[in-house]
C-alpha cells in the first residue's frame, strides 16, 4: 500500500492493570491475582477478573481520551457506564459487546468525540482516517499479537490503531506481548487482512 507514515503519539493501556503480566494470564494465570486489581475501580477481585479479559474496547477508548486529553476513568467503571448506553449486554456470565453504534452515540455524547460505527471498514480506508487526525478500533483475531501465525479466524477483539505507513497498520493491542506486540505494533497488511474482520469504529475529535 503507498501512503506516507502516520503515528500519532498516544499512550497505552492493556486491559489488565498489569501489563507485564499479559503473558501469564494468557497462559491461565486468574486475573483476580493480578496485584493493581484494584487500579481498575472494581468492586473486588471477581469483578475485574470477569470483566478484564472482555475490556479491549475499554482500554481502547481510555487511550483515545488521553490522547485527546480527556480524564481517564478507571476501566470497571467504564464498563459499567457503557454496559448502561447499551454498548454490552450482559446475560449471567456471557456478555454481548462491545455493540459499535450504542458505543459510538455515547462517547459523541458524553466526551463530544466524533464516534462512529463502521460496519464496512475495508484495510484501505484505515491510512485515510488516521493522516486525517483519526484513531481507529480495529474488530480483528486476539491472535494479531502473533501475526507470523495464521488465525483460525477473523475478529473477536479490538486493538487501536495508532499510525499506518507503506508497511502496515501501527497498533496499540489491549491484550500485546509486553516488549513486542503491545504499543506501536506494525502489522503488515498482507498479514492484517488474515485477521482483520474489516469493521471497528472510527474516532476524531
Amino acid at each position: 500500500m503507498d501512503v506516507s507514515t502516520t503515528r500519532h503519539s498516544v499512550p497505552y493501556y492493556s486491559q489488565w492493570e498489569s501489563a507485564s503480566l499479559v503473558p501469564e494470564f494468557l497462559a491461565g494465570l486468574d486475573a483476580g491475582d493480578d496485584p493493581l486489581w484494584q487500579k481498575s475501580g472494581a468492586d473486588n477481585p471477581h469483578e475485574y477478573a470477569f470483566w478484564a479479559r472482555r475490556m479491549c474496547g475499554v482500554a481502547c477508548l481510555r487511550m483515545a481520551l488521553a490522547f485527546w486529553g480527556h480524564q481517564v476513568p478507571p476501566s470497571v467503571p467504564l464498563v459499567r457506564e457503557l454496559s448502561e448506553a447499551g454498548a454490552y449486554v450482559r446475560n449471567g456470565d456471557t456478555v454481548r459487546g462491545l455493540i459499535y453504534q450504542p458505543f459510538a452515540e455515547h462517547v459523541k455524547a458524553r466526551w463530544g468525540l466524533d464516534a462512529r460505527s463502521v460496519p464496512d471498514l475495508p484495510p484501505e480506508r484505515i491510512p485515510a482516517a488516521i493522516a486525517s487526525g483519526r484513531l481507529a478500533l480495529l474488530s480483528v483475531h486476539p491472535t494479531i499479537r502473533t501475526p507470523e501465525l495464521p488465525p483460525p479466524g477473523k475478529g473477536g477483539h479490538l486493538v487501536l490503531a495508532v499510525g499506518a505507513g507503506e508497511e502496515g497498520v501501527i497498533i496499540h493491542n489491549p491484550s500485546g506481548l509486553p516488549g513486542d506486540s503491545q504499543e506501536y505494533a506494525t502489522v503488515a497488511w498482507e498479514h492484517l487482512d488474515t485477521f482483520y474482520a474489516r469493521r471497528g469504529v472510527i474516532i476524531g475529535e
